[in-house]
């Protein structure tokens, strides 16, 4: 086995490649941004090197070298698909751990990936040249990657100019080469995929299909296995990796039809997979650890015989996100609470900074159990015992899909999540707002204490205690108006831990300077809260919401009228007019970037640009004015969402 692992990537990938290192007893070595200093992935590994960037070849290689690792870990993302890294892993003599370069050169590019897919007799789906279009839909992929970058669904012929624009960028920025392909789009499809294993000996095997069908702007977003689709896609996926020499760990990905029952051949990524833990579970089997020994020479410990599916596993992604527009979120961790029981793989904890600059997934929830109907269960009760507060993310959005009779019924396809209604929360606006306020009154006696001049709870001397007026806008809705009796209700003391498997869950509170945490009933019902500043977070079976204290300023409306807001944190791509332009409802005015998600800012009305106020490359928050109209007073911008993701 390898004397010392750098692993080239961060995030929870990075703390899962430490958990089996440091079992194995390896030594391990992470590499940082400035950003991430303080990450949980450099703080668990046994040596940390800063570098420029997760992309810089060069200087990941250099920091291997100087740390002494002998193996080098990419992860998933970044680096981890470049032909570059393998090469330069290879001219440094440092084993790489994934397939070789050549292979993985091969593999990524989507043309000749189908071409060999094709000639190892495994079905493709039928493909169209740019210029030769005969029939709609079509789909715009990027030639050197996947995972949702660099693709455009085009339903008609006159958005096929703009789509191939915009895939070509996205395809340059995430890749490096900005090829695309078009072919057929299957509207009504599951997506499968089969986990497949190869050693430098020449044994290639798989360990089940997964079904990863639940997805939104082609990012899956629930993953489970084994998949109830004929496993017959298993010996095809054996058959295209033993036919190009594959070793190691890699994915094949298969769309079929739900109404034909075809299928075809989507890609193959040369790397671990963000679901890899489903597979995990029902094999009992650690792909970690199979990668490592076979990147060390070793044989696979097993046959295809061995290889026994045991239960059903379902992994949820729990992302940062707008739980109501679903563009990414970014902020502060201020309390989160693990589920008790079930695997999490994740990377925060309280404090931790959410930013754009990284994909937005925060943790995955992972249940196992003896069929799927009661893991899916399971799922849920371990959703519903999740609590992230400061950041908003798609918690309810799960919940709201595992309770869809389409899901219970195994009718999945990788148009559902788009079409599902949205999820009815627990609590409404006022219900929050209630919680909010208890919250206040509960934190504001304590401060106070016994004394009663300094108590502000309503009590006046030589009269009966009076009552309390709250105001708070929910998730930035209208303010609501909340009366609460004097007598604040009970709080729950916080605690909370960061083990792997968390039996004792808690609201964990440390690290967050300024903010005060904890747990209380009001009406009978049980929340977690947050409190920093301004803003009261409040958690309840899996949702959350931000309850917020308008300043006057907020209250008298300041900055509405023909504003264009970032409706996400992110970086400016593009800026398509200017002061003084004239412009028409729906033209496109500023185009964001965040988290690999492309939006496009356009003009809710006819009329004038009265202002710009950003360029390419700037920052920009959540909320903060890129632009002013004239003749549009009291409309918002809309945002056409353009797909994308990993």
């Amino acid at each position: 086995m390898h004397d010392a692992l750098l692993i080239a990537n961060r995030g929870e990938i990075a703390c899962r490649v430490l958990r089996t290192a440091h079992r194995l007893g390896i030594r391990t070595v992470a590499v940082f941004e400035a950003a991430d200093a303080g990450a949980p992935h450099v703080a668990g590994a046994d040596a940390a090197v800063g570098i420029g960037s997760y992309l810089d070849v060069e200087a990941i290689v250099a920091a291997a070298v100087a740390a002494g690792a002998d193996a080098l870990h990419p992860g998933y993302g970044f680096l981890s698909e470049r032909p570059a890294l393998a090469r330069a892993c290879a001219e440094a003599g440092v084993t790489w751990v994934g397939p070789s370069a050549d292979v993985i050169e091969l593999l990524g590019d989507k043309v000749r990936a189908t071409a060999a897919a094709e000639a190892a007799g495994v079905a493709v789906v039928p493909g169209s040249a740019l210029h030769a279009v005969d029939a709609y839909p079509v789909i715009v992929k990027a030639a050197a990657g996947g995972g949702g970058r660099g693709m455009r669904v085009v339903r008609a012929p006159d958005e096929l100019e703009a789509a191939v624009a915009a895939a070509r960028r996205e395809a340059r920025a995430a890749f490096g080469s900005d090829a695309v392909f078009l072919e057929r789009y299957v509207a009504r499809a599951r997506h499968v995929e089969v986990q497949v294993l190869g050693d430098a000996h020449g044994a290639v095997l798989h360990l089940g299909v997964r079904d990863c069908s639940l997805q939104r702007r082609h990012q899956k977003v629930i993953e489970e296995a084994p998949s109830l689709v004929p496993t017959a896609l298993a010996e095809e996926a054996v058959a295209l990796a033993r036919s190009v020499g594959y070793v190691n760990a890699g994915t094949v990905e298969f769309l079929v039809d739900t109404e034909t029952g075809e299928h075809f051949f989507l890609e193959m990524n040369t790397r671990l997979q963000v679901e890899h833990p489903v597979t995990e579970l029902v094999t009992r089997l650690d792909l970690v650890e199979l990668q490592l020994r076979v990147a060390a020479g070793e044989p696979l410990p097993l046959s295809q015989d061995d290889v026994v599916l045991r239960g059903h596993a379902v992994e949820a992604r729990v992302t940062a996100e707008d739980p109501v527009t679903g563009l990414p979120a970014a902020g502060r961790v201020l309390a989160y609470r693990r589920p008790a029981g079930v695997r999490v793989d994740d990377w925060i904890g309280p404090g931790t900074t959410v930013g754009t600059a990284y994909d937005s997934l925060l943790a995955k929830v992972v249940v196992h159990a003896a069929d799927r109907p009661a893991a899916l269960a399971r799922l849920d009760r371990a959703l519903a015992g999740t609590a992230v507060l400061g950041v908003p993310t798609n918690l309810g959005r799960l919940r709201g899909l595992l309770a869809l009779e389409d899901m219970r019924a195994d009718r999945l396809d990788t148009g559902l999540v788009e079409r599902a209604p949205a999820p009815e929360p627990p609590a409404d606006a006022a219900v929050v707002a209630r919680a909010a306020a208890g919250v206040r009154l509960r934190l504001a006696a304590g401060a106070a204490g016994d004394d009663p001049f300094e108590r502000t709870d309503g009590w006046r001397l030589g009269g009966a205690r009076g009552r309390s007026w709250w105001r708070f806008a929910v998730d930035g809705g209208e303010a609501i108006e909340v009366e609460l009796e004097a007598t604040p209700p009970e709080v729950e003391a916080s605690s909370g831990g960061r083990d792997h498997t968390n039996s004792t869950p808690g609201l964990g509170a440390a690290g967050v300077p300024g903010a005060s945490t904890g747990e209380l009933r009001v009406d009978g019902r049980p929340w977690s809260f947050a409190v920093d500043g301004d803003d009261v977070w409040l958690g309840t079976e899996g949702w959350a919401w931000r309850a917020h204290e308008p300043t006057a300023e907020e209250a008298a409306g300041a900055g509405a009228g023909g504003d264009l807001r970032a409706p996400m944190p992110g970086q400016v791509l593009l800026v398509h007019a200017a002061a003084g332009d004239v412009v028409a409802a729906g033209q496109p005015i500023v185009v964001l970037e965040s988290m690999k998600m492309e939006l496009s800012l356009t003009a809710p009305a006819d009329g004038v640009v009265a202002e710009v106020g950003v360029a390419v490359g700037d920052r920009v928050a959540l909320d903060q004015v890129v632009a002013r109209m004239e003749a549009s007073a009291g409309e918002a911008g809309h945002a056409d969402e353009r797909s994308e993701a990993t």
